[in-house]
C-alpha cells in the first residue's frame, strides 16, 4: 500500500506500519522485526488477558474493585473515578470518564490475586504464547509491552477475528460502557460522550480524532504516548498499526488522521 511511505515523512529514526485483514497482509512499509515501545497500546494486550480471565471464571466484570462502589467494568473502562496515575479517587464511579493507568494497573492486579500468579505471567500465558507473539511486558500492564510491527499485526489480525476468547466476548468489549460519560481523550481534548469499552477506545463520532474521518463509528483501538496506534475498523473489515520511535507530539494531532484517510482511501478505491 503507497499510503503506508507517509510514515517516512514523519521524522522518526524508526517507523514501521502495516495493514491487515483476519486472513490476508495487504501491505507493511518499515521494518518489521524491531522491537519497540508499544506504550498505552498494551492496554489491547491487557484488555484482551483480561477477558479470557472473565471467561474462564477467574474474575467476573461486576464484581467490587478498585475504589467503594467501582467494579472490574468501572476500571476497564476507565470509569473508576480513580486518576491518571497514583492518588485517590477523583469523584465517585460513572460519573466521569477519566483516562486512568492506575485503573488497568488495579485490574490486572485482580486478576493476579485470584489467579495466584504474577499478572505477567498470565498475560504471557493468555496471549503472548497463543498469539506467538515475539515481545514481552516489561513493567506496567497499562504501558509496558514492547514488541515488533508483526506482534501489532498479529494482535489486530485477532480482533478482527477472535480465537482466544469467543466473539460474544470482544463484541461487548468493543461496545460502549457506561453510555453517556463525557471526559478528556488524551491530547485531542474533551469529548461528550468520550465512549469507551473493556480497555478498547471507541471511535464512534469523536472529532477530532486520531483516526480517519473516514473511519466507521464501529472503529476500536488505541493510541501511544511512543508515537504508536493500533485501529480496528469492523466494517471496513481491517486494521492498521503504526509504531515508530518518535514520541507523540503536535506533530501526531495532524499526521496520524492524514495518513489514515490515505490508508482507508486506498483501501476503498
Amino acid at each position: 500500500m503507497d499510503a503506508l511511505r507517509e510514515i517516512d515523512t514523519w521524522g522518526a529514526r524508526t517507523a514501521a506500519a502495516g495493514v491487515v485483514r483476519a486472513d490476508a497482509e495487504l501491505g507493511v512499509h518499515g521494518p518489521r522485526d524491531v522491537e519497540l515501545r508499544w506504550a498505552s497500546i498494551t492496554k489491547l494486550l491487557t484488555g484482551l488477558a483480561i477477558l479470557v480471565a472473565v471467561e474462564e471464571g477467574t474474575v467476573d466484570l461486576d464484581e467490587p474493585a478498585g475504589p467503594e462502589g467501582s467494579t472490574l467494568r468501572h476500571l476497564l473502562s476507565h470509569a473508576s473515578g480513580l486518576p491518571p496515575d497514583e492518588g485517590p479517587p477523583l469523584m465517585p464511579p460513572a460519573r466521569r470518564r477519566i483516562y486512568s493507568n492506575l485503573g488497568i494497573e488495579v485490574a490486572a492486579s485482580l486478576v493476579a490475586e485470584h489467579a495466584a500468579i504474577p499478572f505477567d505471567e498470565y498475560f504471557r500465558e493468555s496471549v503472548v504464547e497463543p498469539l506467538g507473539l515475539a515481545g514481552a511486558l516489561h513493567g506496567s500492564p497499562a504501558w509496558g509491552y514492547r514488541g515488533p510491527l508483526d506482534d501489532l499485526l498479529a494482535l489486530a489480525r485477532e480482533l478482527l477475528a477472535p480465537t482466544v476468547v469467543v466473539p460474544e466476548t470482544l463484541d461487548e468489549a468493543t461496545s460502549v460502557q457506561f453510555p453517556g460519560l463525557a471526559g478528556v481523550l488524551p491530547s485531542f481534548g474533551r469529548m461528550d460522550p468520550n465512549d469507551w469499552g473493556l480497555a478498547f477506545e471507541l471511535r464512534d463520532h469523536k472529532s477530532p480524532h486520531w483516526t480517519s474521518a473516514h473511519n466507521s463509528p464501529r472503529t476500536f483501538g488505541h493510541f501511544g504516548a511512543a508515537g504508536t496506534f493500533l485501529w480496528v475498523d469492523p466494517e471496513l473489515g481491517s486494521a492498521c498499526g503504526v509504531l515508530t520511535d518518535k514520541e507523540f507530539g503536535p506533530w501526531a494531532l495532524e499526521a496520524w488522521p492524514r495518513f489514515n484517510d490515505s490508508v482507508v482511501r486506498e483501501q476503498r478505491s
